[in-house]
């Protein structure tokens, strides 16, 4: 049996509909590129699904001639034993289950080679405010902030309104508000604990810009993108403004700042791939205040997995893809795993008396 590129996508998410888009972006351009690709969709209940997939509108009736399948060794495979050996796996969950580690952490329960970031980093940039703590403990610049979780009340904060409130492992700008007063606060609160069991508050800054760099790995080493501006009419830029806008110009590549704005961009995208010894694409997402630069957030599962920002064609989109697949293929031999032999000693038999464990 051949094997093949499973590209993952959907799942129970807030941004379900948005990883379908990069699901099938992904898909498209690799069989553009002649690949042998395995479409497998994970429902809002995060069954696996395999079958014909070839356009986001296939997903508005959901087809009952795909198959469901579930994991095994080295591939997925169906209730009846039908098996997909898997070369590579590309995880395009946005958010979720998809995007919080658990997803990666069964690529290599089932030792399937990974294209994508590994459970580690996932778990630990879902969380807004663990990321914050890792962000200060390699000493990147980034803005105050207190973490609420639901059930508790708000006491002292660090810092004067106005304030952003985010849903801590939320994606998207899903259940964003910023809040001028206390009862803005509470009913901002109110909307993030809807959706999350915890959120971040931070000093909501008026005059700032978003500025966006990805980092891959290729060839064995980083490659950083250039840095991309993202434009906003809003108070901050909302889902509406991500997906909606139209023909607005949403961005700039390179974006219109400094060289030393850019370098300093750069190279913090290029501490953070570098120190969690990441593989697959990530974004990371900055704040420029005046002169200064503050890392945001890291997406491990970025939206259309960041190829606009290494090529302005398909063709390069394809390219891209192609060198993240490579890259996922190579894995390094597992490590030894020693075995005690403890278990065929008198010290458990009870010959010898207790003792601890």
């Amino acid at each position: 049996m051949s094997k093949t590129i499973a590209v993952f996508f959907g799942g129970n998410s807030n941004e379900h509909e948005i990883s379908i888009i990069t699901g099938m972006l992904c898909v498209n351009l690799l069989r553009g590129a002649e690949q042998d690709v395995l479409p497998v969709y994970l429902t809002r209940e995060n069954e696996l699904y395999v079958g014909e997939m070839r356009a986001v509108t296939d997903f508005k009736a959901p087809s009952k001639k795909w198959k469901k399948v579930r994991f095994y060794s080295g591939g997925v495979e169906t209730e009846r034993g039908k098996k997909f050996p898997v070369d590579v796996a590309l995880n395009c969950c946005h958010g979720g289950e998809g995007e919080d580690g658990t997803l990666s952490a069964l690529f290599r329960w089932y030792g399937l080679k990974s294209a994508s970031p590994d459970a580690a980093l996932s778990a630990v940039f879902m969380d807004k405010t663990l990321t914050k703590s890792m962000a200060r403990g390699l000493g990147l610049p980034v803005l105050d902030g207190a973490t609420v979780k639901e059930g508790e009340g708000v006491r002292n904060l660090p810092f004067s309104y106005p304030v952003i409130v985010k849903p801590a492992r939320l994606g998207s700008s899903i259940g964003i508000k910023v809040a001028e007063n206390e009862e803005e606060l509470d009913a901002a609160l109110s909307l993030a604990f809807t959706l999350d069991r915890s959120a971040l508050i931070e000093p909501y800054v008026r005059e700032k810009r978003d500025l966006n760099c990805a980092a891959c790995r290729m060839d064995g080493k980083i490659v950083l993108s250039q840095v991309e501006e993202v434009f906003s009419r809003d108070d901050i830029l909302s889902f509406r403004e991500k997906y909606e806008s139209g023909d607005e110009k949403r961005s700039q590549i390179p974006a219109d700042i400094p060289e030393n704005i850019a370098h300093i961009v750069q190279n913090c995208t290029k501490t953070l791939y570098e120190s969690f010894h990441a593989k697959g694409v990530v974004r990371a997402d900055f704040l420029l205040v005046g002169d200064e630069v503050y890392f945001n957030e890291l997406n491990t599962v970025p939206g259309s997995l960041a190829c606009y920002l290494f090529g302005n064609s398909l063709t390069d989109a394809k390219q891209f893809l192609l060198s993240l697949i490579e890259e996922g293929k190579k894995q390094e031999p597992p490590k030894r795993v020693l075995t005690t032999g403890i278990l065929e000693s008198s010290v458990f038999t009870g010959k010898g008396g207790k003792r601890r464990i």
